[in-house]
């Protein structure tokens, strides 16, 4: 089945992705209600999740409920016979670790839309949380640069403003979607360097040993052969003698 989230090709549809509808003119008011971000994707305040009108007459399917476990007792879903919901209790603050939390929700997010579903992400205020989210999404699926894609939502959704701490996050993630793109591109490169790097590390550890030896004085070396402590002793071992049978002079 194709994608309904078939990313383009052309540089100018990606520009124009990431530009938005240029007849939208941004209000206050749109704050409390959601925004579509790509087709299948909303993304809103706590609020709009609360209408069980609205949300039917958006045909959404599925919600991702994203709050912080101290609004659990509000933030919640409302409405589990009409909806999927995914539930993520995530800290609003500059420490939250967003990256770990995000591919339970990218997953959520494909197998509703590429089974013909809406979805609508939202926090409480759909200010900074959830857009972090979203923003990872569009991110790694049309293979845009952090700012690209905080630009593409903010350009839909003009009001959000994700911390600074989700704004680091944000531009750490691009790093590590890059690199999983390249190695699903090109699965036996990564191998290699390991093998390379084991390799070197062997050795690098058999020349430590050697250089070891070398350093030690003659008196512990000559202890790993008894033929060389014969020797150093004046003594002549008869072949086959090993250090414990040596003859002593009387």
């Amino acid at each position: 089945m194709t994608s309904p989230l078939q990313p383009p090709a052309d540089p100018q549809q990606i520009r124009d992705l990431i530009q938005g509808p240029a007849d939208s003119e941004w209000r206050y008011e749109m704050r409390r209600d959601c925004q579509m971000i790509i087709p299948g994707l909303l993304l809103g305040p706590f609020q709009v999740s609360k209408e069980l009108s609205k949300l039917q007459q958006l045909g959404v399917t599925h919600i991702v409920c994203i709050r912080d476990s101290k609004e659990a007792f509000s933030v919640k879903p409302r409405f589990e016979g009409h909806f999927t919901y995914l539930v993520l209790d995530v800290e609003d603050s500059e420490e939250q670790n967003l990256i770990r939390k995000f591919p339970e929700a990218r997953e959520f997010i494909y197998g509703a839309i590429n089974n013909g579903g809406i979805v609508l992400v939202h926090c409480n205020g759909g200010i900074s949380l959830s857009p972090a989210f979203v923003v990872m999404f569009v991110m790694a699926h049309f293979s845009l640069s952090w700012e690209d894609a905080l630009h593409m939502v903010q350009n839909r959704r003009y009001c959000i403003s994700p911390n600074s701490g989700f704004l680091t996050q944000l531009k750490e993630y691009e790093s590590i979607y890059r690199a999983q793109a390249a190695i699903q591109q090109n699965p036996g490169a990564s191998g290699a360097p390991r093998l390379t790097r084991r390799k070197r590390e062997e050795e690098e550890d058999e020349a430590d040993e050697t250089r070891y030896e070398e350093r030690l004085p003659n008196s512990k070396r000559t202890q790993l052969d008894p033929e060389v402590v014969g020797v150093g002793l004046g003594l002549q071992l008869p072949r086959g003698t090993h250090d414990g049978d040596v003859p002593m002079d009387m």
